[in-house]
């Protein structure tokens, strides 16, 4: 079972990896395409402008290029590239967009490849912090994980919880003290990065829908932020669900290092 397992995240980290090639492809197209129609041209100033134009397109894609093999032999042999991180970053950022453009094309779901983009953000981040260890982990919760009908404000203090058990907050509460990390939750994206600003932890551990996450991830590019999505089974934004042990395995990729004596 742990093979297929691992076979399906490797075939899902291959989607937006995929996706990104596919997209530096299509931008490498189109430059030839303009530059194909501007060439028949008699003007010399057309020429000039489009020579300075392909010139400065070709170290762009080179430079891309570079990002996207970089990105992929990271993820495949599973060690940080240093010299490489801001061009792998750039290329991500910069080609996310026309990526899912392009998937949507495709016939995928957006939802499908914004996981895909999680997972690959994942298993950078674990690979950057493969040999670190952060004591200050906060665990950043949606408020759609509470159970719809409970009156208790845990957005302001999620100790108002009184762990009746009806969703996964007292669990996470319990798994909270258990690690000694800060448990967050939160109503949305800009209370979020205020709880990273007033906490100012060293990591975090946040659990959201795809979309949430994918812009969550990229607002704090560069801070390590490993994403664990949420389950639906009532739809979006309702008692909502999350693995625990995908929550306690994100904390302990952070905390490796620190003993219970050292965390209590």
């Amino acid at each position: 079972m742990m093979q297929i397992n691992n076979a399906e995240k490797r075939a899902k980290k291959r989607i937006f990896v995929g996706l990104l090639a596919c997209s530096l492809l299509f931008l490498v197209l189109i430059l030839f395409f303009a530059w194909w129609l501007v060439s028949w041209q008699a003007f010399y100033l057309n020429k000039v402008v489009l020579t300075v134009i392909i010139a400065t397109a070709i170290i762009f894609f080179i430079l891309m290029s570079v990002g996207i093999l970089g990105l992929i032999w990271s993820i495949w042999r599973s060690k940080e590239l240093v010299p490489l991180q801001i061009v792998m970053h750039t290329a991500t950022s910069f080609l996310f967009p026309l990526s899912l453009w392009i998937g949507k094309l495709f016939g995928m779901s957006e939802e499908k490849i914004k996981n895909s983009y999680i997972q690959v953000s994942n298993q950078l981040v674990r690979t950057k912090t493969k040999l670190k260890a952060y004591k200050e982990v906060m665990i950043l919760a949606p408020h759609c994980l509470q159970w719809i009908h409970c009156p208790h404000k845990i957005t302001i203090d999620v100790y108002n919880c009184k762990r009746c058990g009806h969703c996964p907050i007292s669990d996470l509460i319990a798994l909270s003290e258990e690690k000694a990390t800060h448990l967050v939750v939160v109503t949305g994206g800009t209370m979020a990065r205020k709880a990273i600003k007033e906490k100012r932890p060293q990591a975090v551990v946040a659990i959201a829908c795809e979309r949430d996450l994918t812009s969550g991830i990229q607002d704090v590019e560069g801070f390590p932020v490993i994403g664990v999505v949420n389950e639906r089974p009532e739809g979006p934004c309702a008692n909502t669900r999350v693995n625990l042990e995908k929550v306690k395995e994100a904390i302990e990729n952070f905390q490796k290092g620190f003993t219970e004596e050292v965390l209590s």
